[in-house]
């Protein structure tokens, strides 16, 4: 398998990958309760505008519409019967967008969870969730994506199974958990331990990280734990637009492009080698990013205390808690090697 992120890593360092697809969808028309992956077909310029805009704005990486594209999720829509095409169309566009970039664009295949719980939780056996992802990682690399982009994942077996994926399909493969309760994944993985989930299988990630969660400060705090844990792996982070909140009925995002460029010089400090935006992340706030990882030197580990002095309380009280008493545990070895 190439690795066209060990790549493009080596020329530039640390990579920007683009912001979110959901929300900047709904500012461009999609309606709540629409599949975002139906666009690939029924508005592909759409998505031709969505990819344009991030790549205009400096992204590095650009993720396809397809998060929701394994049959489980399409079945939703009537759709389960097209899942080869609608993936293949999403890598197909934003292939073109990256192709005529005039600078290295690398297009990442999102593969989201299915949303169907594994046995003994749920239904779905091991060996069918690797197949539904397999199926959609087959559509997306058809359609140009260089890397399988297994992203917003709670469970280990579907991750686990995502890559195995990836691996019988032949495409290089990242994964990202969202450690959105109580510190944890939604099934309780702890961020320290998102290096170890495809553990024995025949490829090795191209990098880990986390997406999503419930703020840009929590998923700081995680990225400190991931870096703790294994310093050599190539860590990914692509956070909140800051901390959502309703007005109405609409679900607006706090993050201002000002914070957004202190949260990329935080993530790098941290460790982080690709770092994103998640929820909320427009192309304004790419493009200060942009501006801000292109300006900035990596400087000094951030403390938990400096990333909620510099970026904002916490949501997750129970996370802050222990990633405070973390904290102090690392300030005492430190102190006692001293």
């Amino acid at each position: 398998m190439t690795n066209p992120i060990d790549a493009l890593l080596a020329e530039k360092g640390v990579l920007l990958a683009d912001g979110a697809t959901g929300t900047n969808l709904f500012a461009m028309g999609l309606e709540a309760g629409e599949a975002p992956e139906l666009l690939n077909e029924t508005a592909p310029d759409t998505i031709t505008s969505l990819h344009q805009n991030f790549v205009d704005a400096g992204a590095d990486i650009i993720l396809t519409n397809s998060f929701g594209g394994t049959r489980h999720r399409l079945k939703l829509h009537h759709a389960q019967d097209r899942v080869h095409m609608l993936n293949q169309r999403a890598a197909e566009i934003a292939r073109a967008v990256a192709d005529k970039a005039g600078r290295k664009v690398i297009v990442a295949g999102s593969v989201g969870p299915t949303g169907e719980l594994l046995v003994p939780l749920g239904a779905m056996t091991y060996d069918e969730a690797v197949d539904a992802f397999a199926e959609q990682i087959e559509g997306l690399k058809a359609g140009g994506a260089e890397v399988a982009w297994i992203e917003t994942m709670s469970a280990p077996d579907e991750i686990r199974a995502a890559a195995q994926a990836a691996i019988r399909v032949g495409l290089p493969y990242t994964y990202t958990g969202s450690f959105d309760t109580a510190g944890r994944t939604m099934m309780g993985l702890l961020p320290k331990d998102i290096h170890g989930v495809v553990d024995g299988l025949s490829q090795a990630p191209l990098g880990v990280g986390a997406n999503c969660g419930v703020g840009a400060s929590d998923i700081l705090a995680s990225l400190l734990d991931m870096t703790e844990a294994k310093p050599e792996a190539t860590m990914i982070v692509k956070g909140n637009c800051g901390i959502p909140e309703f007005r109405g009925t609409e679900i607006h995002y706090s993050g201002t492009p000002e914070l957004m460029a202190d949260y990329v010089r935080l993530a790098v400090d941290a460790g982080a080698r690709i770092v994103g935006g998640c929820c909320g992340t427009s192309f304004q706030h790419l493009a200060a990013m942009r501006k801000a990882l292109d300006a900035h030197t990596r400087s000094d580990r951030p403390t938990v205390e400096t990333i909620v002095e510099r970026i904002g309380p916490m949501r997750n009280k129970v996370a802050t808690e222990n990633t405070a008493e973390t904290s102090e545990a690392r300030r005492e070895r430190r102190r006692s090697r001293a």
